[in-house]
């Protein structure tokens, strides 16, 4: 009996040790608090939605393990990603590393080339990680599976237009809205708008554009990887490759430039929201980040104004093709220091991404909470009590876009800023340029279609696709 008593006694005591080393010892003491900082560049009500819950944080999650947050707004994100830039090379005057600084990819990529960023498969388990949209991690991982930046709210694109200009066009043509589901239903949607207002005066020509886009790089780069080519890739060491397959750009040549030139799209504003505002067009494809800004009311001049009602929906895509939608929005990033520290930047990371702290921050200031189970609009809407109708459109496009689509953003490659430029303008500065030479023979008496059958050639887009190209590799190809 008693060697039965000694034999139970010394198995509790073998599995209470066990199971004491199978817990991790944390480095964070309650007694003794550390401090980590987080630098960032947020500004207006993103800003003051932060601030809060880094102050919640320091008074009840912080407070129990000991970790004290403090936050510094460093400018825009070219001047944080200056300061960061000079602090990690130790350049004279500059400050020391913070803790966590918020980057897009090409700047933590630059860090971490220099070896200052933490590898936060170290510090989350990947239990833990399975919690976050696949997509909004893919982004952060460098060089295969080592998750550089972390995701605490992001963006995509919406559609949103003026319904009552909308409503007008749809009941004298018969016009749904199910045409704009597609990219090419835009296109065909944009020419009939164009038609439809030209009629209205006995002016001929002088149709109105229906549509515009901001983000013309994620045109080409959420188009092509819907036609099934990624334009930006990187090798394992970071290398730029492009794809710029040429029945792909065509494709989204035929529908943005020769729209354009037409005068079915317009882009004259800063973007597009405020083109809207100006009665220029009456859709357009923006960020949820920017939806903040879709007008309410319709104002050409100081005494012409009338208000409108708008809708929101999934931008739309290729008919048929790929169901992928742009992901974008800077993350955080963890920088290299001693063990409580990292500790201390993975407790707050853990906390602020939870589903009540992210949806309030991230609704707040036009974005998406990054959590799988944060993405439901009926959660959103039932925590954040939103009574905007407007906003709740967009919440729901936007949680709509989420849950259907593989969000998509290239991983940081060398000189991707240059490459994402050349995307950025290539396209839409020709067309702006070349639709302004066409309105100036219009005006020399050429009627619209004469004119602008001088631009819609094969010969005008091949002597484009080879410049754009040759600038592409260009760029893929330059070292720092």
């Amino acid at each position: 009996m008693k060697l039965k008593k000694y034999l139970v006694g010394v198995i509790c005591v073998t599995m209470l040790a066990l199971l004491c080393g199978c817990a991790p010892e944390s480095n964070l003491d309650p007694d003794s608090p550390i401090t980590i900082n987080i630098w960032h560049y947020y500004n207006g009500q993103q800003e003051k939605a932060f601030n809060k819950l880094v102050e919640e944080f320091n008074q009840t999650e912080g407070k129990d393990k000991g970790v004290i947050v403090e936050s510094s707004n460093y400018g825009s994100v070219s001047e944080l990603g200056d300061s960061v830039l000079d602090a990690a090379n130790e350049k004279v005057g500059s400050e020391d590393m913070p803790n966590i600084f918020a980057a897009y990819s090409d700047t933590a990529y630059e860090i971490d080339k220099l070896g200052k960023v933490v590898s936060l498969n170290e510090l989350f388990s990947e239990e833990e990680l399975a919690e976050y949209v696949p997509g909004y991690l893919e982004e952060g991982y460098f060089r295969g599976d080592d998750l550089k930046i972390f995701p605490i709210a992001k963006s995509t694109e919406i559609f949103m237009m003026n319904k009552t200009d909308w409503d007008k066009f749809a009941k004298a043509t018969g016009a749904k809205v199910s045409d704009l589901d597609t990219i090419e239903g835009i296109t065909k949607t944009a020419e009939a708008y164009y038609e439809y207002t030209d009629s209205l005066t006995a002016e001929p020509d002088d149709g109105q554009a229906f549509f515009g886009r901001d983000a013309m790089a994620n045109y080409f780069i959420i188009g092509a990887k819907q036609l099934g080519h990624e334009i930006v890739s990187g090798d394992e060491e970071g290398n730029a490759k492009i794809d710029f397959d040429k029945e792909t750009v065509r494709k989204l040549w035929d529908n943005y430039y020769v729209p354009y030139v037409n005068g079915y799209f317009m882009s004259k504003g800063r973007f597009r929201s405020d083109d809207v505002k100006m009665g220029n067009i009456i859709a357009c494809v923006c960020s949820t980040s920017g939806s903040t800004y879709f007008p309410k009311e319709i104002i050409f001049d100081d005494e012409t104004s009338y208000k409108i009602e708008s809708a929101a929906k999934e931008a739309p895509k290729f008919k048929g093709r790929e169901d992928v939608a742009v992901q974008q929005g800077a993350g955080l990033v963890v920088t290299k220091g001693s063990d409580a520290e990292n500790e201390a930047a993975a407790t707050f990371l853990k906390w602020f991404t939870d589903e009540d702290q992210n949806i309030a921050f991230s609704i707040d200031s036009g974005y998406m909470p990054v959590k799988k189970d944060a993405t439901d609009e009926k959660k959103i809407l039932e925590k954040t009590k939103v009574k905007d109708e407007q906003m709740k459109q967009v919440i729901i496009a936007a949680a709509d876009t989420v849950n259907n689509n593989e969000l998509y953003t290239p991983k940081a490659v060398e000189n991707g800023t240059s490459i994402r430029n050349i995307l950025e303008y290539s396209m839409s500065d020709k067309a702006a340029a070349d639709r302004e030479k066409i309105e100036k023979l219009m005006k020399s008496g050429l009627s619209r279609k004469e004119a602008v059958k001088r631009f819609t050639t094969d010969q005008n887009f091949e002597k484009w696709y080879e410049d754009t190209l040759k600038a592409l590799n260009e760029a893929a190809k330059q070292r720092k």
